[in-house]
């Protein structure tokens, strides 16, 4: 078997060469790195956001301590962390959809989120987010009617803010974790909607 290797990019070889000059000068502990990815990689992420969205959509008390007090109902369920300290959450409605944006630079809540999207931090979306908000829901290709409010919400260094998307319809019989297993990062920023599962496919005799 023939094995062959990509070269690394320009930018992975300078993290690479960052990181030794960090680690040989004893700025930087590796174990200490290594405890960072690994909570990105397993335990930091939109998985969590999902978590809250899930446990609103099926609990009423919570749904409402959430929306009352965003930061005390997501440590309800010890997902407070890293970016998350102080949070809003904002609901859409049939009559109100809500975006996420950070316009100064790219205030995000990554303990609930996980690692911001590029275009979140690109400088295209965090002024044309506000300017125009449902011209770029189009390019998301999220067509919001003209009747239906959209609420544009600037996040900052202090305050950080998740949509709590619609429920879709034909769902009411899926569990907590099912539920959770819909909701994408998009939908808690504010850039899709939660899709219903798809139905199972059937074969052909």
């Amino acid at each position: 078997m023939v094995h062959t290797h990509r070269p690394e990019s320009d930018i992975a070889l300078r993290v690479k060469a960052i990181e030794s000059l960090l680690v040989e000068k004893g700025i930087v502990d590796p174990a200490t790195l290594d405890t960072i990815i690994d909570a990105y990689e397993h335990r930091i992420g939109p998985h969590n956001g999902a978590r809250i969205v899930a446990k609103a959509w099926v609990d009423p008390d919570y749904k409402q301590r959430l929306l009352t007090d965003g930061t005390s109902a997501i440590a309800e369920l010890n997902l407070t962390g890293f970016s998350s300290e102080h949070m809003i959450v904002v609901e859409n409605t049939p009559q109100v959809h809500n975006l996420i944006v950070c316009t100064l630079c790219s205030c995000y809540p990554w303990a609930i989120l996980g690692l911001p999207p590029t275009w979140y931090k690109s400088f295209a979306y965090r002024s044309r987010a506000v300017i125009e908000p449902r011209k770029v829901l189009q390019e998301f290709g999220l067509d919001i009617p003209d009747d239906v409010e959209i609420r544009v919400w600037d996040s900052n260094a202090d305050l950080r803010y998740l949509v709590l998307p619609e429920r879709p319809a034909g769902t009411e019989g899926l569990s907590e974790a099912a539920l959770a297993g819909l909701v994408t990062r998009n939908a808690m920023i504010g850039t899709a909607q939660v899709q219903p599962p798809e139905p199972p496919s059937t074969l052909a005799a």
